[in-house]
């Protein structure tokens, strides 16, 4: 699917904006005009653009709310919040750039100030980690507060668990509670509290679930995980220690977080063994490729700032230990892994973790054709809902039928 862009990059990121049109985090005419201002894979540039959309956005909010009419500010708030996060995405590359604080806060004041104005039982809560705590929201389903099918949501290398409202409001509809959280080199947590990504997931999600099974309106025996994107590795990881999950959905699925950057002249073994013993040499050809690839340039920057690291080379051997091989063989649970035709950021992988799991498990591939190939249908998220969750809810029947 081509947008306004030819830098693939850009092309994704403008894709996975537009896909927010769906959930009114976005409007197609704001995006596109907003595009049209950007210059070609110039980082500033999208910032620039992007800051600019979301005041915009924002001050229509204000003026609708002092006028009394909530339901177009909710709608105004909203979408700046998601514009708010577009305008900080390509900013990682200073860890110290005090646009990255600065931005995010206003991204969740708006996302807020859109949530106190719907009909939602929605609520921030903390939950209990090691010593301190991780942010989520509980969205109750309707109802009369009775223990409910819930699922835990969670995002992967750079979403935020606002970004997860929509399908959090979808849980809803479909008679279930949702508790969308972040963890280690996420959203809230890397940006305010300074933990990095942790490969061991299952210290995250174990605390998780204990929050979500301490609450009365949680049916024990009916909890799910969703993770996207790199939560596609995150999330298999975890239901491999946590026995309370009754199925879990790798979207994407990702067997090796790394896999797919190995250079096809070198083993993976062989790969490992360069970074660690030539550190030097690895940081600055990647740091010479980075200036002509804004995939690479972008991955890297964001790579160094959510694992806390100084270097491509540090990145790099943190991020090769998310692989699963070793403990792969321990999932039971039931597993959906899904994967997209066009997948860029983890090609190959769902095929390599549905073909190594030995648990219950379904593979799921969307297509170009029904306009869902793109890294966790980010333009399609109607469809994606729709065959997604209907798996689950296929599961949660099976639970509550013993």
């Amino acid at each position: 699917m081509k947008t306004l862009f030819r830098d693939p990059q850009f092309e994704f990121q403008m894709l996975r904006m537009l896909g927010g049109a769906a959930s009114g985090s976005a409007d197609v005419g704001e995006c596109l005009s907003t595009a049209d201002r950007i210059v070609e894979g110039d980082f500033e540039s999208w910032h620039r653009e992007w800051l600019a959309t979301a005041e915009r956005v924002e001050g229509i909010a204000e003026r609708c709310l002092a006028g009394g009419h909530e339901t177009s500010a909710r709608e105004a708030f909203a979408r700046a919040s998601n514009y708010y996060r577009a305008a900080e995405f390509y900013l990682h590359g200073d860890p110290n750039d005090a646009r990255i604080a600065d931005l995010f806060a206003r991204s969740v004041r708006c996302f807020d100030r859109a949530l106190a104005l719907q009909a939602l039982a929605a609520e921030r809560v903390e939950i209990p980690y090691e010593g301190a705590s991780l942010p989520g929201i509980f969205y109750a389903a309707p109802g009369d507060g009775a223990a409910r099918p819930t699922l835990l949501l969670q995002t992967g290398y750079d979403g935020t668990m606002e970004e997860l409202h929509a399908k959090a409001v979808a849980a809803n509809r479909r008679g279930w509670s949702c508790l969308t959280f972040e963890g280690p080199g996420q959203g809230r947590v890397i940006r305010e509290r300074g933990l990095p990504f942790r490969h061991d997931w299952e210290h995250v999600v174990t605390p998780v679930v204990d929050y979500a099974l301490s609450r009365g309106d949680v049916a024990a025996e009916q909890v799910a995980l969703l993770g996207q994107s790199l939560g596609g590795y995150l999330a298999p990881r975890a239901v491999a220690f946590e026995q309370r999950i009754m199925a879990c959905v790798a979207n994407g699925g990702v067997f090796d977080f790394m896999g797919s950057r190995v250079p096809p002249v070198f083993s993976r073994a062989q790969f490992v063994e360069m970074v660690e013993s030539s550190p030097d040499a690895f940081d600055e050809g990647m740091r010479a490729q980075m200036e002509q690839n804004s995939e690479l340039r972008w991955a890297a920057a964001n790579g160094m700032f959510t694992f806390r690291v100084e270097t491509p080379s540090a990145w790099m051997k943190e991020a090769l230990r998310f692989e699963l091989s070793e403990v792969v063989g321990q999932i039971r649970c039931p597993v959906l892994v899904v994967d997209t035709e066009d997948e860029a950021s983890f090609p190959g992988e769902a095929q390599k973790l549905y073909d190594a799991l030995s648990c219950p498990k379904e593979f799921m591939l969307f297509t170009r054709a029904e306009g869902a190939g793109a890294h966790c249908q980010v333009a399609s998220p109607a469809l994606s809902q729709q065959r997604i969750f209907d798996w689950l809810a296929d599961r949660f029947a099976e639970a509550a039928a013993g």
